[in-house]
């Protein structure tokens, strides 16, 4: 049964895990460990994503934990946190956003706590979260879009075996108010089975 005119009936998954990570919706109780990730990573993520400014207190991390899982439950918006399993240590967050479920395309966002980076992490939770896509969404397109300056992101993208698609230049604003280009990378079904198989 094909419910793409309403998303909410769409049934999958709200978690699962990959080799170091349990990868979930946001939940009510997230808000103190996604403060504390925020705060130690404000310097690092500023640059590149605004919405950091937003976590000035406890309250307002677990009002935005609280607003990612209503979302996730109206499928507007997937938002994923990444614990490292059998802890309750937020090592970041990822998800898929910006969804057309007449695709279904999808895009992925990520960042990663400050004390975690440079250990593969994010690129995992990416790997895991484009299978998600494909396999339990039935995505027929699988975006990263990232500000061709932040060398981090772009370098993740391209570990998950995504191909850039082109530049979008002077496509919107960054967080210091100059005009920055986007970059785009994408999957396809067949090329996420190719990989698979070479695995």
């Amino acid at each position: 049964m094909e419910f793409s005119n309403r998303p909410i009936l769409r049934d999958f998954p709200d978690r699962f895990e990959t080799e170091r990570l349990l990868i979930r919706c946001p939940l009510p109780g997230d808000g103190p460990e996604l403060f504390a990730a925020v705060k130690e990573s404000h310097e690092e993520l500023r640059p590149w994503m605004p919405w950091v400014e937003a976590h000035e207190t406890v309250e307002d991390s677990e009002e935005s934990a609280r607003r990612g899982w209503v979302k996730f439950l109206e499928r507007s918006d997937l938002r994923m946190h990444l614990f490292l399993k059998g802890t309750d240590t937020l090592v970041g967050s990822s998800g898929l956003h910006r969804i057309d479920w007449s695709v279904p395309r999808v895009e992925i966002g990520y960042w990663c706590r400050t004390s975690f980076t440079g250990q593969g992490y994010i690129t995992e939770a990416v790997r895991g979260i484009t299978a998600f896509a494909f396999d339990s969404l039935g995505a027929g397109r699988v975006e990263i879009r990232c500000d061709s300056l932040n060398h981090s992101s772009v370098r993740v993208a391209e570990r998950a075996g995504f191909r850039v698609e082109g530049e979008l230049r002077n496509f919107e604003r960054s967080p210091d108010g100059g005009l920055k280009n986007t970059l785009v990378f994408a999957m396809l079904p067949e090329e996420h089975e190719a990989l698979k198989r070479n695995d």
